[in-house]
């Protein structure tokens, strides 16, 4: 019995420990030392974890207020308001007035030296905007501006002849798109850029904010004077507008509009100025439905047979 009580704990380690005076050796199969073992218990953090298959529906708002404060849940609030983002600006601020006569040979009216008078005027403001823009688009001139509106230009009016409604979406503004688009159902459209007859330029450039003072658009005018060939057919196939054969000068004011803010932003086709001294173009042959005969009853037919008859006797 004797050796067997000794190859047991001859197995064991013997830890000495003191009590009091005494010392007395308690076994144990644990190799790390007993006093450091408050230290290992702080390496452990006990959390009470949530019960996940609680019914919140049968807490009351108190209970599940002090719920979401224990556990750090910011309660929700009704909000009513609904984001937005505004990509383009609803109107032309400041438009450009075109002076009278112009791309004509006859430059000599006064309201067209009164108009000059006041561009100079209104020069110093955009030259003011322009320097605004190149604040956000270091990379921005406005010869260089002039040749990309015209592709602009181009691109858009194509697109729109391809019924291509995602590269127009990308040419023109949210303003714009539907009046590209309007008149435009069940009919043919042929489109030809032939040539510019003077050099695209900028005539006009203006900035401002929206909402916030950091919320910028600007907007560029740019001035084409091209030759163009168009020609318009309804549904049934037949000419309502323009000529495939003839070749019109064209002169235009086409206001060009960026979000600078957004530094993905694009310049896009946003309204065309139409001067008041512009003479009125001629009205579209518009194909309209014939209206159905009206047929009378047998017993009209009777009576507008037996009046002739007597007026006759």
């Amino acid at each position: 019995m004797a050796n067997t009580l000794l190859t047991k704990f001859s197995a064991m380690r013997l830890v000495p420990t003191v009590i009091g005076k005494q010392s007395v050796r308690t076994t144990t199969s644990k190799h790390w030392n007993p006093k450091f073992k408050k230290l290992r218990a702080q390496k452990y953090m006990k959390i009470n974890l949530p019960n996940m298959n609680e019914d919140f529906s049968s807490l009351s708002k108190e209970r599940l207020r002090q719920k979401m404060k224990e556990r750090g849940v910011m309660p929700p609030r009704p909000w009513m308001d609904r984001p937005f983002y505004i990509s383009a600006t609803g109107g032309v601020f400041e438009a450009y007035v075109p002076p009278e006569g112009d791309g004509k040979a006859s430059i000599v009216s006064p309201t067209r030296a009164k108009q000059a008078a006041e561009l100079l005027q209104k020069k110093s403001k955009s030259m003011m905007a322009i320097r605004k823009i190149k604040s956000f688009d270091e990379d921005f001139d406005s010869t260089e501006f002039a040749r990309l509106a015209q592709d602009i230009y181009v691109k858009a009016h194509e697109s729109l002849v391809n019924d291509d409604k995602l590269t127009l979406r990308q040419c023109v503004t949210e303003k714009a798109y539907p009046e590209f688009r309007h008149n435009a159902h069940m009919k043919t459209i042929r489109w030809k850029f032939l040539e510019s007859l003077e050099p695209p330029r900028v005539v006009h450039a203006r900035c401002t904010d929206i909402v916030t003072k950091d919320n910028i658009f600007g907007q560029v005018t740019v001035r084409f004077h091209t030759r163009q060939q168009l020609s318009v057919y309804d549904r049934f196939g037949r000419l309502i507008h323009g000529s495939d054969i003839l070749a019109k000068d064209v002169l235009e004011y086409i206001v060009f509009e960026k979000h600078l803010s957004n530094l993905y932003g694009t310049w896009r086709i946003h309204e065309k100025i139409i001067p008041d001294w512009t003479p009125p173009k001629e009205p579209s042959k518009l194909t309209r439905v014939a209206p159905a005969p009206v047929v009378e009853s047998k017993e009209i037919v009777e009576a507008n047979v037996d009046q002739k008859t007597a007026v006759a006797e």
